[in-house]
């Protein structure tokens, strides 16, 4: 792909390390590096996994869209993610494959393959590399070999940690965050184990492992395993380069977990890694964030079979990826059945908008301008993935095409060949939505329905009016309106316009 064939476009991205938006210029256009941190794979997926999966998928879909050739990197944690988050505590899959008496790397395998179900169902694309912290220890090894190299590492009882008071002398520490090194000094409560560093801020890069420890590596320093951090560093830089373009993940990531990395990428690679950092919010229920260590979260196996006491239904994957993308990434999204179901109805409008914009009969001159919405998507996209706007566009349309059939408003061929285009485009390519099989339709297909139609003209054509409305009566409390118009009957799934 030559430079040439990106798409004109202004687009801006919101990068926390500078707290503004800025514009997009990659490293080496046209390609792209873009780094995502992915799941633990200890446990179901769950909606506060799909968040982060669907708003990346959404960034990656729009890049390739306007013309650049991305490589995206998502790791997935099967190894040294302890309990806390912190440096102490039990491995979450050592402790799993305990419980459930299995392997460790069963039950890494087990989850992900659940994560994997989930995201498929949610039309989540599948990374260019999926990249597991198990398979990249050496790559680990080396990276602290060159930050103890480089003096901002020490060795203590057989682990490694990293020496944040001395960075912050030549480095300013927390530039992601915000959070200044005295007051983390001030306000760290001690652990247990934490006798091993030199200050309460310093964080492991490799652990040494307990006799009893399952999952633990040889290294120069002990048998252990790498501490959580080092694993993004390593793999986003062998896969990406020293310096790479975008590095995403969940708000709660960037402190402490990406705030460790800019200071490992910092003296690993002695560089700035990365240009654009993107951080989504939370998913949240009553206000607090959702997560399996708060065991406020609802699996998305629960929402897509309605089994949880706290859905009064289940949800097609669709409806969840489109209530997600109802929001601007960067603001918080409260879960509630109320909201998933207007998502649903706004979705079934969409679906139904498409099926009818197939049937319009062009008019030979058109009372309203269409090519503004297409226009007005791309500019929601350039600014900062505006997904929001791009879907009241959409409804905007939707309000046109039932204008049209109503007979309201007039679309030429040029006009209806521009709406399939928008939708195409923004429904269906960028926002990765998906049309719900049989759910426009309410388990009737069009077979079916033109029977019932016809038994219906069949009565009228014999005046027994009775039971011609009565058959129209009957679909309507089922949830399907026939419409007569001058081109025969129509029928559709009830819409709110």
């Amino acid at each position: 792909m030559e430079e040439k064939t990106i798409k004109s476009h202004n687009l801006k991205i919101y990068n926390t390390l500078f707290r503004k938006k800025e514009p997009f210029e990659p490293l080496k256009p046209p390609f792209v590096g873009m780094y995502v941190c992915g799941p633990t794979v200890y446990g179901e997926p769950h909606l506060g996994h799909a968040r982060p999966a669907i708003v990346f998928d959404l960034i990656f879909r729009y890049l390739k869209f306007l013309g650049y050739k991305v490589r995206y990197v998502r790791n997935i944690t099967d190894v040294g993610h302890l309990e806390n988050d912190a440096d102490e505590g039990e491995d979450k899959i050592a402790k799993k494959a305990l419980v459930e008496q299995l392997e460790p790397m069963e039950i890494a395998q087990l989850y992900l393959d659940k994560y994997h179900f989930a995201m498929d169902a949610l039309n989540v694309l599948r990374p260019s590399i999926e990249a597991r912290a198990s398979g990249h220890i050496m790559e680990q090894i080396d990276i602290v070999q060159k930050i103890l190299d480089a003096g901002y590492a020490y060795v203590s009882n057989g682990s490694v940690y990293f020496d944040v008071v001395k960075y912050d002398k030549k480095y300013p520490y927390g530039v992601l965050s915000g959070r200044k090194l005295e007051e983390l000094l001030s306000n760290t409560r001690a652990l247990d184990g934490q006798e091993e560093k030199h200050n309460q801020a310093d964080f492991a890069l490799w652990k040494k492992a307990l006799p009893s420890h399952i999952m633990k590596w040889k290294s120069p320093w002990s048998d252990g395993f790498p501490g959580w951090h080092l694993e993004c560093t390593a793999m986003s830089t062998k896969y990406l380069g020293k310096q790479f373009d975008i590095h995403g993940g969940g708000m709660d990531l960037m402190f402490p977990h990406h705030e460790a990395e800019i200071c490992q990428n910092t003296i690993a690679n002695e560089t700035n890694t990365v240009k654009y950092w993107i951080h989504n919010n939370m998913i949240t229920i009553n206000g607090q964030k959702m997560g399996k260590s708060l065991g406020n979260f609802i699996t998305l196996d629960e929402f897509f079979t309605g089994k949880h006491d706290s859905l009064q239904q289940a949800y097609h994957p669709m409806t969840i990826r489109f209530f997600i993308l109802q929001a601007h990434y960067g603001s918080t999204v409260d879960f509630s059945n109320e909201a998933l179901v207007a998502a649903e109805k706004g979705l079934k409008r969409l679906c139904a908008a498409c099926e009818l914009l197939c049937k319009l009969k062009p008019s030979d001159v058109a009372t309203e301008e269409v090519g503004v919405l297409y226009q007005n998507c791309l500019h929601a996209m350039d600014d900062d993935f505006n997904s929001p706007v791009v879907i009241a566009n959409l409804f905007e349309a939707v309000r046109m095409i039932n204008q049209a059939n109503d007979g309201t408003l007039a679309l030429n061929q040029e006009n209806i060949n521009e709406l399939k285009n928008l939708f195409q485009v923004f429904l269906f390519d960028v926002l990765g939505m998906k049309p719900i099989e049989n759910e426009t339709t309410n388990g009737l297909d069009n077979d079916l329905m033109n029977i019932i139609i016809e038994l219906r003209q069949r009565a009228k054509n014999n005046k027994d009016y009775t039971t011609a409305d009565a058959i129209r009566d009957m679909l309507l409390q089922t949830g399907v309106t026939l419409k007569d118009t001058k081109n025969g009957v129509e029928w559709s799934i009830n819409q709110t316009k």
